[in-house]
């Protein structure tokens, strides 16, 4: 069989088959620090990447770049689109993108949740994702609202206790 019928690569040409970052179907709502995080993580790619070509171990580092630059193809994909929410221009009376909102459980246990993009998202620190089940419950609530919380491990219900933007709280 002739190598053109071949896809094999040649030499140490490497192949990369991982398919590309999914981007989510949702429009990419982001606060400016979302925004600046994807920037800032773009620049640090940027930098990382060309510290790979200088090396060029061989197959190891290309592979590598290839994973650099299939995240950066993401970030740039996710920048053009971002929609980026002013928390000065808020509803201040109402829970929001960008909102920091204060709630009380059934026993009086305040939880902080603080509703920013997918890519901002960080459950651990108390960062929910505007697409969550959670976000889109408190969504449009107001102090003294309560909340359904649907969770695996039972339904909780939350009071909504304060709404805040950028250091502006509302109890």
């Amino acid at each position: 069989m002739s190598r053109a019928f071949v896809k094999e690569p040649d030499g140490d040409a490497v192949t990369d088959d991982a398919p590309e970052l999914p981007i989510s179907p949702h429009p990419n709502h982001v606060t400016p620090a979302g925004l600046a995080a994807l920037r800032q993580e773009l620049d640090d790619l940027t930098d990382k990447r060309r510290e790979n070509l200088a090396v060029d171990d061989g197959i190891a580092t290309k592979l590598k770049i290839a994973a650099i630059e299939r995240r950066q193809r993401y970030l740039v994909r996710r920048i053009d689109s971002a929609i980026e929410h002013d928390p000065s221009t808020a509803d201040n009376d109402r829970v929001e993108f960008g909102a920091t909102v204060v709630v009380e459980d059934e026993n009086g246990e305040p939880r902080t949740f603080t509703i920013v993009g997918e890519d901002e998202a960080d459950p651990t620190n108390h960062l929910i994702s505007w697409t969550s089940p959670l976000a889109r419950n408190l969504m449009n609530k107001v102090c003294g609202d309560d909340v359904r919380w649907v969770r695996p491990r039972g339904d909780a219900v939350l009071y909504v206790v304060s709404i805040s933007y950028g250091g502006t709280s509302i109890a």
